[in-house]
């Protein structure tokens, strides 16, 4: 059901791209726009078809249903939404059931990367690939959005003047959950941001589902296991590159805890 639901999500962000669009202001800069808003109901409406008692935590609509449901879907119904509002096609849709099932779907690459919780898979037209991590194209996303709680020991832009990070990979910044997707797909060597415990946020549930059961390593910033204690979050296609990036991020720390 995670499929269906993030692939009709995605039908209505492809079909209102372009068109000028109300918006809603969330504070701090940020919004959401009509598309965002009629996505989710769209993904709603699937989930609530199908298992009318489960609960549903959407990005912008809140809970519905019991929080306490013991099947609980997390929903971010347009991850990108900065990116779609200028008319970058860089977007996600993403659907994940708590501890299961996920999916995320690119709805201008029309693929859809997705998990039963085990086995991560990309699906496009109609031909389902396994995913298979690999670190060989050396590109690295790095996430430079606010908040940064661990701002007084490590920014994620300072790893980006790192030396040592510099001669070996090629910073990208998506700002959107595709990133995470890329980096089980064997397009991207790594992905890193800062934040809080973001295991349970409707961002980044699905893309660490789906990381996790490619085989990627995935840790917060300071190295903990997600879920857990860890904050932030760094996930890699393989051990050597996880252990290479959270060596520089410890470097950097290192060198700036003082200030």
């Amino acid at each position: 059901m995670a499929i269906s639901a993030a692939r009709a999500g995605a039908e209505v962000v492809r079909a209102m791209y372009g068109r000028r669009l109300a918006r809603v202001d969330k504070g701090a800069g940020d919004f959401a726009t009509a598309a965002d808003v009629e996505a989710e109901r769209t993904i709603l409406g699937v989930i609530r078809a199908a298992r009318p008692c489960d609960g549903v935590l959407g990005e912008e609509g809140g809970q519905r249903g019991e929080a306490g449901a013991a099947r609980q879907w997390l929903v971010d119904p347009l991850c990108g939404t900065l990116n779609y509002a200028v008319g970058s096609m860089l977007v996600a849709v993403n659907v994940a059931l708590r501890d299961g099932a996920a999916a995320v779907a690119d709805p201008f690459g029309e693929e859809t990367f997705f998990t039963d919780g085990d086995g991560a898979w990309v699906r496009r037209d109609g031909v389902d690939t396994r995913l298979t991590p690999t670190s060989s194209t050396g590109l690295v996303d790095v996430n430079l959005d606010p908040p940064f709680p661990h701002a007084a020991v490590f920014r994620a832009v300072e790893l980006l003047a790192h030396p040592e990070f510099v001669a070996r990979f090629r910073p990208r910044v998506v700002s959107t959950t595709l990133a995470l997707a890329w980096v089980a797909a064997g397009r991207r060597a790594a992905y890193l941001t800062d934040g809080g415990d973001l295991s349970a946020s409707v961002h980044f549930a699905a893309g660490i589902a789906l990381c996790r059961a490619a085989g990627c390593v995935v840790t917060g910033v300071d190295g903990a296991p997600v879920p857990g204690t860890g904050r932030g979050l760094v996930v890699a296609a393989d051990a050597d590159t996880h252990g290479l990036v959270m060596s520089m991020i410890r470097d950097r720390g290192a060198g700036t805890s003082g200030r």
